[in-house]
C-alpha cells in the first residue's frame, strides 16, 4: 500500500510535506535493512514511517487509528516503532519541561535536572578514563528514567508505559537505566522502606520469647534431651503396624486353612532332546 493511501485513511493526505518526509524515511529503511526480520510488514512500516515523519514535523498524529490500520496490537506496534526508529538512527529530542507539562508534573522539573547532572557526574567517575569520552547521555531514556524516579519519589502518578512510548525506548532498557540511576543517585531518587523489627511484630514476639525446647514441651512434644528417641519412636510405630498386618494374615489363614496350605504346582514341559530332533530330521 502506498504511503499516500495510508495518509488518506489517517486524514493526513492534505499535508504533502508529511507524505514526502514519510516516503524518504521509508526509502531509508529499505536501503539499510529488511524490516521483515523484526516482524514489520509493509503496511505497518508505512504507518510507522508516517508517525516518525509527523513527530519530526510536529504534526498531530492519531496513534490509535494508526495501530488499528497496521493490524498489530498496541504493544507490538510500540515495539516495532522503537526498533525501526533505532535502526535508522533517528533520535527523539526529549525536553524535561515539555515532558513535565505533558504528564502534569511541573514541580519536579528542577529535581529531574539535578538528578540528571548528578547521575552524569557519578557515572563518569565510575568509568575508567579511556571510556569517559564515549559515554552518551543524550538518549531520551536517561531523561525519561530520571523523570519517572523523581515523580515516584514525590508520590506522583506517571504512566510508565506511556513514558516509555514517548521516549522511544524498550522496557528492558528503561528498567536497566532506572536501576543504574537508583544505585548511583539513591540519595536523590531512592525510597527508603522502613523494615519493622521482628520483636516489634506481635505475631513474632511470642515465638521469639519462647525457647525451642520449652516450645516443644508446651506443644506436648519432647525436650532437647530426648531428640535421639525420635528415631526409636518411629521404629516402634512401624513395628506395631507390621505386627498388626502379620496377625491379620495369620487369622485369615486360620479361617481358610485350605486356601493357606494349597500349593500351586507348575506343569512340566517335555521338550524333545537334540538327538531325537536329529533322528526326526533324518527320517524325514
Amino acid at each position: 500500500m502506498d504511503i499516500s493511501d495510508i495518509a488518506r485513511k489517517l486524514s493526513l493526505d492534505n499535508n504533502k510535506l508529511l507524505i514526502r518526509k514519510a516516503a524518504e524515511i521509508r526509502r531509508l529503511c529499505d536501503a539499510q535493512f529488511d524490516s521483515s526480520i523484526i516482524g514489520v510488514g509493509e503496511i505497518c512500516k508505512a504507518v510507522i514511517c508516517l508517525e516518525i515523519a509527523a513527530s519530526r514535523l510536529q504534526i498531530i498524529f492519531d496513534r490509535q487509528a494508526a495501530i488499528k490500520l497496521s493490524g498489530m496490537s498496541e504493544k507490538a506496534y510500540s515495539r516495532s516503532f522503537n526498533s525501526l526508529q533505532n535502526v535508522i538512527g533517528i533520535k527523539i529530542k526529549l525536553n524535561v519541561r515539555e515532558l513535565a507539562v505533558q504528564f502534569g508534573c511541573v514541580r519536579i522539573i528542577k529535581s529531574v535536572q539535578n538528578v540528571l547532572s548528578s547521575y552524569k557526574e557519578r557515572f563518569l567517575a565510575s568509568l575508567p578514563a579511556s571510556r569517559r569520552a564515549n559515554a552518551d547521555f543524550t538518549r531520551p531514556v536517561f531523561t525519561a528514567a530520571a523523570f519517572y524516579l523523581c515523580a515516584k519519589k514525590q508520590k506522583l502518578k506517571v504512566d510508565k508505559l506511556r513514558l516509555i512510548e514517548v521516549c522511544g525506548t524498550s522496557e528492558s532498557e528503561f528498567s536497566c537505566v532506572s536501576t543504574s540511576m537508583t544505585d548511583l543517585c539513591f540519595d536523590c531518587v531512592g525510597i527508603s522502606k522502613e523494615k519493622k523489627d521482628a520483636k516489634d511484630v506481635k505475631g513474632n514476639r511470642d515465638l521469639l520469647d519462647v525457647l525451642p525446647g520449652k516450645r516443644r514441651l508446651e506443644d506436648g512434644g519432647y525436650s532437647s534431651d530426648d531428640e535421639s528417641s525420635c528415631y526409636k519412636r518411629h521404629k516402634k510405630m512401624e513395628e506395631a503396624k507390621y505386627e498388626d498386618w502379620k496377625s491379620t494374615v495369620v487369622n485369615s489363614i486360620k479361617q481358610n486353612p485350605e486356601k493357606g496350605t494349597k500349593r500351586v504346582i507348575q506343569a512340566s514341559l517335555n521338550f524333545p532332546k537334540k538327538s531325537e530332533t536329529k533322528e526326526l530330521q533324518v527320517d524325514s
